[in-house]
């Protein structure tokens, strides 16, 4: 063998790994896009992941299940086959799909279960939103002047950033008021905290110094309320609401809010600074802190959003329309709209949905957007802080809401999938 076939032959081995180099990869690329678990309404629904022309090389296999029946527990059968068995039988709760590609190589196995299809009243109007804490919150430590002129940090090392201070020597401290007037009232004594430190319930002791002007302080920096503007998302057939798609946490240490409660308001917009790169954009409002303005009460802030109970939901719903909700594997990529209110009027503006994400690990950041309306995009440069909450809707449904801005480029977002929030 010359030196010539030898070089060949040395290429071709490369060639040969880079290409099953390039398989892998995109094997595995396949995989991260396809869901570990899927929603249907109809037990003989064959679930799409890409509504493109790869669909057409992937197969999908029923797994044998605990729920399915057995008529249908034999691997290899493919729901379209049993389909028609799955609907003449009772619905199962759950089953599994193989879904392989050219029918040979695994990809993955998903969950699927069938849950009934809902119907809510979609939103896109300006809320105002009251936050209370449950506690109050420990922002940070801070060193005081004590009475001698030294300084010194007694809740050094003692409280951290995040903790919920629930209580002072067994009293109930829901206000920074509240917490003051207990450190103050020490005489000079050690107090207890009862703490709430990431759901686990515990007990510290601190010595609260007397500072110049003879007041006792623990030199702690504290939050127990908080308030701003976002959009309704949607109410649903029983006067629950879901707003702004993601939680509330706070500005100073980034942790989502433990809250004891809340309250919704109505709002309004009064002006708009419009969104530039590097600098996202914001509504500005008036909230109508007063009894008539009420819309709802807080139950809930997660990481998919705020929700809580409707105030008046007869009279609400009727100035709202009822959409049909999508599974997330129906959203596409191609034209949407949005709902949202910015100058005054809740308005319908066009987007593009530019990614989907099935299987993200930021049930916030399930689809990317981008405002295409030329209305939209004169009035408020794209996205701004604000319209959190917008409705998101696609082929006669809505499929999610508007979550976070692209701070480098305003026309772009991302959005969470309704039925994320649906699910919480």
């Amino acid at each position: 063998m010359n030196v010539r076939q030898k070089y060949r032959g040395f290429v071709c081995i490369l060639l040969g790994l880079g290409i099953v180099g390039l398989g892998v990869c995109g094997l595995a690329a396949v995989r991260a896009q396809i869901p570990s678990q899927m929603q249907v309404s109809d037990a003989g629904e064959l679930p799409e992941l890409f509504h493109n022309a790869f669909d057409r090389l992937i197969t999908k296999e029923i797994s044998a299940g605990e729920k399915l029946s057995p008529e249908t527990e034999k691997t290899g059968t493919t729901l379209m086959e049993v389909g028609e068995t799955l609907n003449e039988t009772a619905v199962p709760e759950t089953y599994k799909i193989m879904y392989r590609l050219f029918g040979k190589i695994p990809l993955k196995m998903v969950t699927v279960s069938v849950v009934p299809r809902k119907y809510v009243y979609v939103g896109g109007t300006p809320i105002g939103i009251y936050l209370k804490t449950a506690g109050v919150m420990v922002i940070e430590t801070a060193e005081i002047r004590g009475e001698d002129g030294s300084m010194c940090c007694p809740a050094e090392n003692i409280v951290k950033s995040g903790d919920y201070i629930r209580s002072v020597n067994g009293v109930e401290t829901d206000t920074k008021e509240r917490l003051v007037e207990c450190i103050s009232a020490c005489g000079g004594e050690d107090v207890v905290l009862a703490v709430d430190r990431a759901g686990e319930q515990i007990s510290l002791k601190l010595h609260p110094v007397k500072d110049e002007s003879g007041a006792y302080k623990a030199g702690i920096w504290v939050r127990n309320d908080t308030q701003g503007i976002g959009t309704l998302t949607y109410v649903d057939e029983k006067g629950n609401f879901g707003a702004l798609g993601h939680g509330i946490s706070d500005i100073d240490t980034g942790e989502l809010l433990d809250i004891s409660g809340g309250t919704l308001y109505n709002a309004d917009v009064i002006s708009i600074i419009k969104g530039s790169q590097g600098v996202p954009g914001e509504l500005a409002g008036v909230i109508h802190y007063s009894e008539g303005y009420k819309i709802g009460e807080i139950e809930e802030n997660r990481k998919d959003g705020i929700y809580g109970r409707t105030i008046g939901f007869p009279a609400m719903s009727e100035k709202m329309q009822l959409f049909e909700t999508a599974y997330k594997q129906e959203v596409v990529q191609g034209p949407a709209t949005i709902l949202c209110s910015v100058d005054g009027e809740r308005g319908e503006y066009e987007v593009e949905i530019r990614e989907i994400r099935l299987n993200g690990s930021d049930v916030n950041k399930g689809m990317v957007i981008e405002v295409t309306d030329p209305e939209l995009l004169a009035l408020t440069g794209g996205i701004v802080q604000g319209m959190s909450g917008s409705p998101i809707l696609q082929n006669g449904r809505i499929v999610g809401a508007v979550t976070h801005v692209f701070v480098q480029d305003a026309k772009k977002g991302y959005g969470i999938f309704v039925e994320s929030m649906l699910g919480h």
